[in-house]
């Protein structure tokens, strides 16, 4: 969040270098490792003598065929992060589209050479490894307490020559960086995705803003709070984790390639050129068949991950919808009731101005002052009545000082404040709708932050010593927000 907040240029600029040497490091062991290979010195991982205990033996019939669907989907759950271009295209140097695709096309020849290296290299070296060590026949040491080595790791030492060497080292510190890196992908993309569905009115407004830096803080630091409820909330276990993840990131794959075809389908309907509907018609299929696979992968993420925390995806998404409808729903509100008409061009036929006080200081005094300052036609001030001895005292000094405005006392049995005045300003506007009431509350400025626990209800300290405007130390900053009616 820290170097997300410090702009785009900069988070980048500081994520660049464990990525490039993730990179190298991979590249490195593939080149010398199939190099070993071909020299015929091919490297042997230390789990080459183990064997793996099956779970059925001759698998067959859809057994057979939902064994490699599960395969391909665990394969396509490491070519995540894609989105993370789609999404961020905005905000590419210019022309946004070339640059965003020629990294896509980096990203994905990258990957598919180091992912198909490592499997390469497994297979070559014999990697034997389960989920549950437990499964494996020839585990030395307590396969209950002794974890097993990653892939990664046992390749590494095989070609590097042990599990002491500098290479070695660098790959595993390289792997370790990127994985922490690797949440940055949601900090790429979901502050700017966020942005857009603020500025359609279906996410609150404050995430269409950006920070002085040019990044989406809001967006980022919300992100931030969600992401360590999530951690707190499950042990911070990436196994558990990885659900929520991989049905979120198919389940949009699957719904962005299925609006793409929805997108040709009507380009096609508008086009007549041969050449251009050619293209369409290509790149139709491309999206058709990526909806295709991805929907595979979801439905088989779903059914065999149901019960690992992916129910709670199911349960989710509809919510979150819900959510987003609901938001667009006030926004559209809001608008139609701001809509300008004729109606209010009219001047108001009177303005009744109130003061509120509580004691006769010197905030209630300019307060009264700025009030008269606005020549209403009646002008008013207002206290109530929660303890007899107070509110005499009020009136003698209000006597005495020959104040030119009068003095109202609401009587309050329950020692409510909010409620009498609130009843007393709806009577007003009952009796004449086309009078404005304004209301000026006293308010007392502190002038530090911690003497704020001192006084009740007082406001930020503003900037210097303490200062006095017109507002007031007492409770009649409590109607401020009753007073409020949505317009």
């Amino acid at each position: 969040m820290a170097m997300n907040l410090r702009g785009i240029r900069e988070s980048g600029r500081a994520f660049a270098a464990p990525t490039y040497l993730f990179i190298a490091s991979v590249m490195l062991l593939v080149v010398v490792g199939l190099g070993r290979a071909l020299t015929g010195h091919a490297p042997v991982a230390e789990s080459a003598g183990y064997d793996v205990r099956p779970e059925q033996v001759g698998l067959t019939g859809f057994a057979l065929v939902f064994l490699l669907l599960r395969s391909f989907a665990s394969g396509c759950t490491a070519l995540t992060g894609v989105e993370a271009i789609s999404n961020g295209v905005p905000a590419f140097r210019k022309p946004k589209a070339l640059n965003a695709a020629r990294t896509m096309t980096a990203m994905g020849t990258i990957a598919v050479a180091m992912f198909g290296g490592i499997t390469a290299l497994a297979l070559i070296t014999k990697v034997h490894i389960a989920e549950n060590t437990c499964d494996l026949t020839g585990f030395a040491g307590n396969c209950e307490t002794d974890p097993q080595r990653t892939v990664i790791s046992q390749i590494g030492a095989a070609v590097f020559g042990g599990d002491h060497t500098v290479l070695f080292f660098v790959l595993q510190a390289a792997t370790a960086l990127i994985l922490i890196l690797a949440a940055n992908t949601a900090f790429n993309g979901f502050p700017l995705l966020a942005s857009i569905l603020a500025q359609d009115r279906y996410l609150p407004r404050q995430l269409h803003t950006r920070g002085d830096r040019l990044a989406f803080s809001n967006g980022i630091i919300a992100l931030s709070l969600v992401a360590g409820i999530l951690i707190f909330a499950f042990d911070g276990s990436t196994t558990r984790l990885i659900q929520l993840y991989i049905l979120g990131v198919f389940t949009s794959f699957t719904l962005c390639q299925a609006g793409m075809v929805k997108h040709w389908n009507q380009a096609l309907a508008e086009t007549t050129s041969a050449r251009e509907r050619r293209a369409i018609h290509r790149s139709r299929l491309i999206n058709a068949l990526g909806a295709t696979l991805t929907a595979i992968v979801l439905a088989v993420v779903l059914i065999t991950k149901f019960t690992h925390g992916a129910y709670l995806v199911v349960i989710a998404i509809p919510l979150l919808y819900g959510l987003m409808r609901a938001v667009h729903r006030h926004y559209t509100h809001v608008r139609e009731e701001l809509q300008p008409d004729d109606e209010f061009e009219l001047l108001p036929s009177r303005v009744h101005a109130i003061v509120l006080v509580s004691t006769l200081h010197k905030p209630s005094q300019r307060a009264v002052a700025f009030a008269r300052a606005t020549r209403p036609d009646t002008l008013t001030a207002i206290t109530v009545n929660v303890d007899d001895t107070d509110t005499r005292d009020l009136q003698r000094q209000w006597e005495q000082r020959k104040m030119k405005v009068p003095l109202k006392v609401l009587e309050s049995p329950y020692r409510e404040i909010t409620r009498p005045v609130v009843q007393y300003v709806k009577n007003l506007r009952r009796s004449s709708p086309r009078d404005v009431v304004s209301i000026y509350i006293p308010e007392y400025v502190v002038g530090r932050w911690w003497e704020n626990i001192l006084h009740n209800q007082s406001s930020p300290a503003a900037e210097g010593p303490s200062a006095v405007r017109a507002g007031g130390d007492g409770d009649e900053r409590a109607v401020a927000a009753d007073l409020h009616e949505p317009p």
